[in-house]
């Protein structure tokens, strides 16, 4: 009998380009290198001057071979995005400013190469300065356990200018040294792995998202799912803005066809998957400042909910444009709204004014943290600024259908229907809210004067007693 031999299957692996992160310090010159090298302008367009979101880049060079570029954020609340961006590199490109030397992110990017453990190399930027001391910078880099070559150490320094292209070359060979001692395989005819590194909403397009291409292929017209969010793709963007109709391994392209934005970080597979990181939930637990978040990109979203202080409670975020659904939320929980790199359309705003819903915009994502400070300043001490209008104390809840009436008498001054409010119970003033509905016996009123009762309703509801104090105020203007 003759034994059947199983014919072996071919290897289709290849070597693909190496995926390279550009990590560190805000203004270290991470996007101006990144640009002298592909010789674009991206830094230009950033608002502030610093780079917000995670771009991915491919480029050839003069000797045929690829590498593939991603750049990060180097402000301190893009920590997340930084530590993406080591997660799914073959190599990592510590910038330093020759002038500034090692600051926190720097610090902070070492950690997460640590625990990524990364190959990486360093490039001190910026030599072209005057008076700048690059043995200092090293110095300070084997003082946080980053010993170079010539300090007896392990760790390849190149010296860089991004103005002036001084050393980009030896940067350059030295990346793709390092990548051939990684001997980088990948299969084209493999199964499709890619990961999202950031997705976003076009008003236009649809959801976008932006992966990079670690296995297989990815055509257009193919089904794909990012872990459980599906698409069909309808077009596939390079980074220079052209389509193509596919992305091999270590390709980074734009997705056209998703349904919803996809989470950042997701593995892209053409079956659906169960999420590989647990996903961050609401807070069930009271803060003080409730907030909506909206933002262009979903980066950014994760990039805020991770540095937001504990007192803030998140009730929804989401990337995209402020909704109509999101005043109605605000307005019915008492959150402001809090929408970055997103302009507002006309109508909402609108709405929002007539709500009384605060929605606060902002371009820079320190200027969103210091709106969200000076607010948590005014909830730990409510009355600061404001004037007092009246008071009145609640004698007795009614209900009537899904409405919780408060019934009370004014004490001090006067209530009005539509002012704002806080409670206060014994020496603890909280709940802020508007007096939505004001009425005295069947008869509707706008005003209830000291000694009159009254029942009213608040909006958002609050869980109100008896015996607590309603307090009627106005913010008093800025001199």
């Amino acid at each position: 009998m003759t034994k059947k031999v199983r014919k072996k299957k071919k290897d289709t692996s290849i070597t693909r380009p190496p995926i390279v992160a550009f990590v560190g310090h805000i203004d270290h010159g991470k996007t101006t290198l990144l640009d002298k090298i592909r010789q674009t302008q991206i830094a230009s367009g950033e608002p502030g001057g610093i780079t917000q979101h995670i771009g991915a880049y491919k480029i050839k060079l003069d000797k045929g071979n690829e590498i593939t570029f991603i750049d990060t954020p180097g402000h301190a609340a893009f920590s997340k995005m930084r530590a993406r961006g080591v997660e799914v590199t073959d190599l990592v490109i510590l910038v330093v400013a020759a002038d500034e030397g090692v600051q926190d992110q720097t610090e902070e990017s070492y950690k997460y190469i640590q625990a990524a453990e990364v190959p990486f190399l360093v490039a001190i930027n910026k030599v072209d300065l005057p008076g700048v001391n690059i043995d200092k910078a090293k110095g300070q880099l084997s003082e946080i356990g980053i010993i170079p070559e010539d300090y007896g150490g392990d760790i390849v320094i190149v010296s860089v200018s991004a103005q002036t292209g001084e050393g980009i070359d030896d940067l350059l060979e030295m990346i793709n040294l390092m990548a051939e001692m990684e001997e980088l395989t990948a299969d084209p005819e493999g199964d499709l792995e890619g990961v999202i590194i950031e997705s976003s909403l076009d008003r236009q397009r649809g959801a976008l998202a932006t992966i990079i291409v670690k296995n297989g292929r990815l055509e257009k017209g193919e089904e794909i799912y990012a872990e459980k969010t599906p698409a069909k793709v309808k077009a596939l963007i390079d980074w220079k803005g052209n389509q193509v109709d596919r992305a091999l391994p270590g390709d980074p392209v734009e997705i056209l066809g998703f349904k919803e934005a996809p989470p950042v970080g997701s593995i892209v597979s053409k079956t659906p998957q169960e999420r590989l990181a647990a996903e961050e939930k609401i807070s069930e637990e009271e803060g003080k400042l409730k907030v909506i978040l909206k933002a262009d990109v979903s980066g950014s979203i994760e990039a805020i909910k991770a540095n937001l202080p504990e007192e803030v409670r998140v009730i929804s975020s989401g990337v995209g444009p402020v909704t109509e659904r999101d005043v109605f939320m605000g307005q019915s929980t008492g959150a402001n709204i809090y929408a970055f790199n997103i302009k507002l359309n006309s109508a909402v705003e609108n709405l929002a004014k007539q709500s009384q819903v605060e929605v606060i915009q902002a371009d820079i994502i320190y200027e969103l943290f210091e709106e969200i400070e000076k607010r948590l300043e005014e909830e730990r001490d409510p009355l600061e600024n404001k004037q007092i209008l009246g008071r009145a104390e609640i004698l007795a809840e009614f209900k009537m259908g899904n409405k919780l009436i408060a019934g009370g008498q004014v004490v001090e001054g006067k209530i009005y229907q539509g002012q704002k409010i806080f409670l206060q119970r014994n020496d603890e003033v909280f709940g802020k809210s508007v007096l939505a509905s004001l009425r005295h016996g069947k008869e509707d009123i706008e005003t209830a004067n000291k000694g009159q009762e009254f029942g009213a309703v608040f909006s958002p509801a609050l869980d109100f007693r008896k015996g607590d104090v309603i307090i009627s105020y106005k913010d008093e203007k800025a001199d």
